[in-house]
């Protein structure tokens, strides 16, 4: 005979995790995380008036500012004047194109009409220097916007 006592056996004694808590702390940093983030703007979001596919009859009041943007990204205005070379890095701003645009628009305000530009694009232009172009127009709430295929 033997004095041992028999224990349990070894499956009965398995540890269970509960994990109700783990899926509320997930749920509250899903939430927290949804909350908290920024969304910003997309291009096609940008409020724009885009040129129809029939040209207008009639001349405009102003003359348009015509930028344009070459194969290295810079920018050229009107054909003689070049303004920035293109955003390097993080800074994608163009203050002298914003400084030139903002002229140009006191000038149409002042004519009594609306600023209008034209932007021709290279083929081999980085689009991210269109977008800034863009991005530019649309912090001084110019949208009369149209693309031309001017050359050089």
């Amino acid at each position: 005979m033997s004095r041992r006592k028999q224990g349990p056996a070894f499956e009965e004694d398995e540890p269970e995790l509960d994990i109700s808590s783990l899926i509320d702390v997930c749920f509250l940093l899903l939430i927290y995380f949804l909350v908290t983030t920024t969304i910003q703007p997309r291009e096609k979001d940008l409020p724009m008036t885009l040129p129809s596919a029939n040209p207008s009859d009639t001349p405009p009041d102003i003359q348009p500012m015509l930028i344009q943007v070459d194969d290295s990204g810079g920018i050229i205005v009107n054909k003689e004047e070049r303004l920035d070379q293109g955003a390097v890095g993080k800074q994608r701003e163009l203050p002298k194109l914003s400084n030139r645009l903002q002229l140009y628009k006191e000038l149409a305000s002042g004519a009594g009409t609306e600023p209008l530009v034209q932007i021709s694009v290279s083929g081999e232009a980085p689009q991210s220097s269109v977008i800034d172009v863009i991005n530019c127009l649309v912090g001084l709430q110019i949208d009369k916007v149209t693309f031309t295929d001017f050359s050089n």
